[in-house]
């Protein structure tokens, strides 16, 4: 019999559908979307393929994985299943290493703890492009959420990805250099995938480790799983009290990076891609493209000038950089959110990869981070401050906005003269003085978001104070 579910609620994000468990996350809508993405994967894949299925620690996560696989296995698919909670990155790898037909990772990522997330991630490694996840939405609604038959004709299997992912890393990094620095790292698993992982990466490099929070606890702790400030306060403590060379996190799924440093700041996001660029660069040899966000800081193009390499802006989302890294060499592709991948790398981000760089590029250079970012900055020609501005605003109001910003884009902001108006993602105006705003409607509340960046933080406070004005006559 058929279960009445609120499939009108399945909404795919830039990454994938999230929503709230036991509300619009439920199994009835579980089963429904594994039917739709098996739609597609009929017209992508021969059945000589195993899926792939992982999931986060958060409640329920597992069951909703192995619901999924027993409607894979019930549609004659040969499902592998891995044997704990697992990085998106670490399953991502395995969809191309086992040459699969893909993977199906259950997770809300750094979402709060009521939320839950199904994305699929073809077999190449990285997310789905919207061509993919559009394919998807459509099936949906023809897709049923009834349970799947007691006889499957497909099999199910549970695997251990730790090891090939493992191995593979080790490729990417210089662990010798790193166990000569003899480096002291605090570590926070803010309860999430990354134990058991970026931990034992850590002991494997020969640091002085010593780590939080790395069991599971579906509610984490009651904040939320994300690596930034407020939710690294006993990391940061951790790092002064014992004067650490480092401190780490991941965030839910740990594709995105948290990285204190021996003075116990929370870097950005956007100072951690310009260490590592230069690292890169400079220590490993490495060349390639260096692609940003829209959102993501210029000092990467005064970067890419200063050293000759092409940079691309892509839309907001991952995504869009994955699929830059499928079509060209990559140095390094980043977003101001916290996530990047390298040149070698899988086109996905990787929160686990990401804090060993920064730790091998400290160990490359015997200079405290806190020195690496300094000498990163001025050899961009930094420093250039960012700001957000999260504006509630009723549907109309941002309709109102967008309108005004598209045909009548201003020609300065806070006395700064706009040079030309992008459209790659929302409305972005490049200022002159390597200035920029960029205005991002919400496809899914009535939020508009506003980021900025300017050369001083001065001029910062005028322009977000100038733009919540012109916004706010616009309502």
């Amino acid at each position: 019999m058929s279960v009445t579910s609120n499939s009108g609620k399945i909404k795919f994000g830039t990454d994938g559908w999230r929503g709230i468990i036991a509300d619009d996350f439920t199994f009835p809508n579980v089963r429904k979307v594994t039917r739709a993405i098996a739609s597609y994967l009929e017209t992508a894949y021969s059945k000589d393929r195993p899926v792939l299925i992982a999931y986060d620690t958060r409640f329920l996560a597992d069951e909703f994985a192995r619901t999924a696989a027993q409607v894979l296995a019930d549609l004659g698919w040969t499902v592998k299943i891995t044997d704990r909670d697992c990085p998106t990155p670490v399953i991502a790898y395995n969809a191309r290493h086992l040459n699969s037909a893909g993977a199906l990772m259950f997770t809300a990522s750094h979402n709060p703890a009521p939320y839950c997330g199904i994305k699929y991630i073809p077999d190449y490694a990285g997310p789905a492009t919207p061509e993919i996840t559009d394919t998807i939405v459509a099936n949906i609604e023809s897709a049923a959420d009834d349970l799947p038959s007691n006889n499957p004709s497909g099999s199910i299997s549970i695997f251990d990805p730790k090891p090939d992912y493992l191995q593979f890393i080790y490729t990417l990094l210089d662990v010798e250099r790193i166990k000569s620095a003899h480096l002291k790292v605090k570590y926070d698993a803010l309860y999430s995938t990354s134990r058991g992982y970026l931990d034992e990466v850590l002991q494997q490099s020969g640091v002085e480790l010593e780590s939080f929070h790395t069991w599971r606890d579906v509610l984490f702790g009651g904040g939320m799983p994300e690596p930034k400030g407020e939710q690294l306060e006993e990391l940061v403590e951790a790092v002064r009290r014992d004067q650490a060379d480092l401190g780490l996190a991941t965030d839910g799924d740990s594709d995105r990076f948290g990285i204190v440093d021996e003075q116990g700041n929370v870097l950005t996001p956007n100072t951690v891609l310009l260490v590592l660029a230069r690292h890169l660069i400079k220590n490993k040899g490495k060349s390639g493209a260096i692609v940003r966000t829209v959102a993501t800081t210029h000092l990467l193009d005064n970067f890419a000038a200063k050293y000759g390499l092409p940079i691309y802006e892509t839309p907001v989302g991952f995504k869009y950089i994955g699929e830059k890294m499928r079509e060209t060499t990559v140095l390094i592709g980043g977003e101001e959110s916290g996530g990047l991948s390298i040149v070698g790398h899988i086109p996905e981000k990787d929160g686990v990869l990401a804090d060993m760089l920064v730790a091998e590029a400290i160990a490359y250079e015997g200079k405290p981070l806190s020195q690496l970012v300094k000498e990163a900055i001025a050899e961009a020609d930094g420093p250039l401050y960012n700001h957000r501005l999260d504006l509630h605003l009723t549907e109309a109001h941002k309709t109102a906005v967008i309108d005004s910003f598209t045909k009548n884009p201003p020609s300065e902001v806070a006395g700064i003269k706009v040079k030309e108006t992008g459209r790659k993602d929302g409305i972005k105006l490049y200022l002159e003085e390597g200035s920029w705003i960029l205005l991002r409607p919400s496809g899914t509340e009535p939020l508009v978001r506003v980021y900025m960046e300017t050369h001083s933080p001065e001029k910062l406070s005028q322009i977000a104070q100038e733009m919540e004005s012109v916004i706010a006559k616009l309502g």
